[in-house]
């Protein structure tokens, strides 16, 4: 399956988060599932970090990106 995450699901995923439901869970998780981020949502969230609406724990040009690799 090809599952494209919006902002939420992928932040609450990579946090780990409970707001995630366990559908989206199960999909992120699931190894054969091909998993895709737009460019919307990276964009999404360098706009809310720059507003100060969302905090990470480094600057979303490497957050992003570490991310990614991480959970690939």
């Amino acid at each position: 399956m090809r599952a494209l995450l919006d902002t939420h699901a992928f932040l609450w995923w990579v946090t780990d988060d409970t707001r995630l439901s366990s559908t989206a869970r199960n999909i992120i998780s699931d190894p054969t599932n091909i998993l895709f981020l737009s460019a919307a949502s990276a964009w999404e969230i360098v706009i809310k970090v720059r507003l100060g609406k969302l905090n990470l724990p480094e600057p979303p040009e490497t957050y992003i990106p570490s991310r990614l690799t991480l959970n690939e």
